[in-house]
């Protein structure tokens, strides 16, 4: 195959070096961003006289052409090209001949691949954005359904306080709200664009660069060219945007995970989403959960593996960064499945709510609050904490619930209990009582779910 650089050359290039250096089978996928950036230098290549009208529109109707047959598998890539974007040219000269080559004018790769990779992100950020608002929306309107059941709350994995699955559920909206937040701010410095930078210093014709942004929807312009063809902050950015994705999604997933076993079996996942044994016949094995919180790993790996590549590079471009898309690519591949499968698996999920109330029976979650009660009638906490520490004691001897105890038996560790003091430890009041901006009682939840409807969009999600 003759090659865009091969005028300088002798000697063919090794067929090892070849099939080493080629990266047609990892960035063929930049086919159509890459035929879109050539029709906006094209036209304006057109614009400023580089081209002539009819050589201009010659080379958009071809790209045109191309991306038609390309799009319905008309044309299959040769896979011992060097990469997607001389095989676009190479098929774009097989249609409309040596005007073709034209279009490289003012043009390196350098700038070219910059250019095709940030608006390929830019699409998979957006897509990104949706998928992860549309899981939001089921943890919004799930939390709906369900501000006053109860469950255990945790720390240590120990049960800790009562809270409400409506208030566990928009933990994990929060989170994905915080992700949906940076992966905004991300996209303000993908979308800049580096076409018009050449190789690394710029170019002598007379180009319009602010028009060339406006086709393609870029908010403003990679300012130096020497940063614009080397710079890959941006991949490195929403790569650790989408390790944070993937940290969130492998939280929730390991809750699932836990939350479907006998011991807790506060959730059954349905049929469709889970896999069996091929030895134990009764298994039904949380597969989808433990491959997201397993493929977490990946994009961990993708983001170092990233910023290691950049470590010692000196400006500008360096083939080293043909290597950007491998991590890239499988980060942005990861997290859309995963965030999609989790919305599926979350979908076809069963609460066990009854099963839910029943751990939080008798598991001293309620202390707190009794310790709570004694400092309101004036006793300092610390001297409350040991005294109500005293009651879980005796009640783990008798063997009963802190919530069963009557006031005879309160009164015999502080007399400053009262009859309303067994009251309050029902899992119930407890729950109810922590009214303050962010705690579990259901006017509290209520208030989050009014400002996480609004984030979402209003009335669209419900």
């Amino acid at each position: 195959m003759s090659k865009l650089w091969g005028g300088r050359f002798e000697k063919q290039t090794d067929e090892a070096v070849e099939a080493f250096t080629a990266s047609i089978g990892v960035d063929a996928r930049l086919w159509e961003v890459d035929i879109r950036g050539s029709i906006a230098h094209a036209r304006m290549l057109g614009k400023v006289g580089v081209l002539t009208p009819e050589e201009a529109d010659a080379i958009i109707a071809g790209l045109h052409a191309l991306r038609e047959d390309i799009a319905a598998g008309r044309i299959a890539f040769d896979p011992k090209a060097e990469d997607i974007h001389s095989e676009i040219e190479r098929l774009l000269t097989e249609r409309i001949g040596a005007v073709a080559g034209k279009l490289h004018t003012a043009r390196s790769r350098n700038d070219q691949v910059a250019t095709d990779t940030r608006l390929y992100l830019r699409e998979g950020i957006d897509t990104l954005c949706e998928q992860i608002r549309l899981l939001q929306k089921w943890l919004l309107q799930t939390a709906r359904n369900h501000l006053h059941t109860i469950l255990p709350g945790f720390t240590h994995l120990q049960h800790a306080q009562p809270v409400s699955l409506a208030h566990h559920l928009m933990a994990y909206f929060w989170m994905f709200q915080r992700d949906r937040e940076r992966l905004t701010d991300c996209r303000k410095r993908v979308n800049l664009l580096p076409l018009g930078s050449a190789a690394l210093a710029g170019t002598s014709f007379p180009l319009d660069r602010e028009m060339v942004a406006q086709e393609l929807g870029f908010d403003g312009l990679c300012e130096n060219s020497l940063d614009a063809v080397s710079d890959r902050d941006f991949v490195v950015e929403f790569l650790a945007c989408a390790a944070l994705v993937m940290t969130h999604l492998s939280r929730l997933a390991e809750e699932l995970v836990l939350w479907s076993t006998p011991e807790f079996g506060f959730v059954e996942l349905d049929d469709s989403v889970t896999t069996g044994s091929s030895i134990m016949p009764q298994k039904k094995n949380p597969d989808v959960a433990e491959l997201i919180r397993g493929r977490m790993a990946r994009a961990v790996a993708d983001l170092t593996g990233a910023l290691v590549m950049l470590k010692a590079l000196p400006l500008s471009y360096n083939r080293d960064l043909q290597e950007d898309k491998g991590f890239l690519f499988d980060a942005l591949d990861t997290v859309l499945s995963s965030v999609s499968l989790m919305h599926l698996m979350l979908s076809r999920a069963q609460f066990r709510t009854e099963r839910m109330r029943q751990a939080v029976r008798g598991d001293f979650s309620n202390a707190t609050d009794l310790a709570d009660y004694l400092v309101r009638k004036g006793m300092p906490f610390r001297q409350a904490h040991e005294v109500v520490g005293r009651v879980v004691q005796y009640c783990l001897k008798q063997g009963v619930a802190l919530e069963d105890l009557d006031v005879a038996q309160l009164r015999t560790f502080s007399d400053l209990f009262g009859a309303d003091a067994v009251q309050l430890l029902q899992p119930e009041a407890v729950m109810q009582a922590r009214r303050s901006r962010g705690g579990t009682a259901p006017e509290a939840v209520h208030q989050q779910i009014q400002l996480a409807t609004q984030l979402l969009g209003g009335e669209d999600i419900r």
